[in-house]
């Protein structure tokens, strides 16, 4: 049975000519990014700030805490202020898991 679309084609990667069509794709790739720097930061606890200027000169941002505190930071080199309620949750976390595992290691006597 032959196939009746070529399925999924590469995108040639060049600016939209329609307007409408350009909005509309800024729109849904601007939540996507926003959504994995969202994961990225709850995942890793990693400190965001995305900062995007529409194709209408429309500003948007992101950040983790907040756009501000992260850019004042990469601007003055400041080092972070006292760790954020996410941060101690992920080092709680993080030590739970170390020493479960050192507990298991140990039950089971594994060694390295």
């Amino acid at each position: 049975m032959a196939r009746k679309s070529k399925g999924r084609q590469k995108v040639e990667m060049v600016k939209m000519n329609n307007e409408s069509n350009l909005q509309v794709t800024f729109s849904k790739h601007r939540a996507r990014l926003f959504k994995k720097a969202s994961e990225l930061s709850t995942l890793c606890g990693a400190e965001i700030a995305i900062i995007v200027f529409s194709p209408g000169q429309k500003v948007f941002s992101f950040g983790h805490p907040c756009v501000h505190t992260v850019l004042e930071r990469f601007v003055c080199g400041n080092p972070p202020q006292a760790a954020s309620g996410t941060m101690k949750l992920i080092e709680a976390h993080r030590n739970t898991s170390v020493r479960e595992l050192t507990r298991m290691t140990m039950k089971h006597n594994y060694y390295l």
